[in-house]
């Protein structure tokens, strides 16, 4: 039987990739919860919701976000970029679609949303780059 002391989850920067991970969540749920309530247009039940609805956005970013930038590149060439905001309202109004505690009054609130979410997502980054940085 094999045991877990070689692999790289007893190591400390490991644990500390999954702390950064988890905080990383947690904060994004608070800084979606920041964002309803600075902005009537984005609407979050609860922190549970906040929670779910945080997770569906990072796994959207992740997974549909790259392949939404490589079938837009032209459009986004043509604008300089700025067609990238669509992009991330476009998927910060999926996001409230699929969930029923989390809700997008239109896509205007979800460019304004996505835009607050992301400059406080940045915000969050930069905390934990300092706080949780490999030595």
């Amino acid at each position: 039987m094999a045991t877990r002391r070689g692999s790289s989850f007893w190591r400390p920067w490991g644990i500390l990739s999954r702390m950064r991970i988890i905080i990383k969540w947690l904060l994004s749920a608070v800084a979606l919860l920041a964002v309803a309530y600075l902005y009537n247009g984005v609407q979050v039940a609860s922190f549970g919701s906040a929670l779910i609805a945080a997770a569906v956005i990072g796994l959207l970013n992740m997974i549909v976000r790259p392949v939404l930038v490589v079938l837009t590149l032209p459009v986004t060439i043509v604008t300089l970029g700025l067609f990238l905001f669509v992009i991330n309202a476009l998927l910060f109004w999926a996001a409230s679609g699929l969930l029923g505690g989390f809700h997008v009054n239109g896509f205007l609130a979800a460019l304004l949303g996505s835009l607050m979410y992301s400059l406080l997502g940045l915000v969050i980054e930069s905390a934990l780059g300092g706080l949780l940085s490999k030595r």
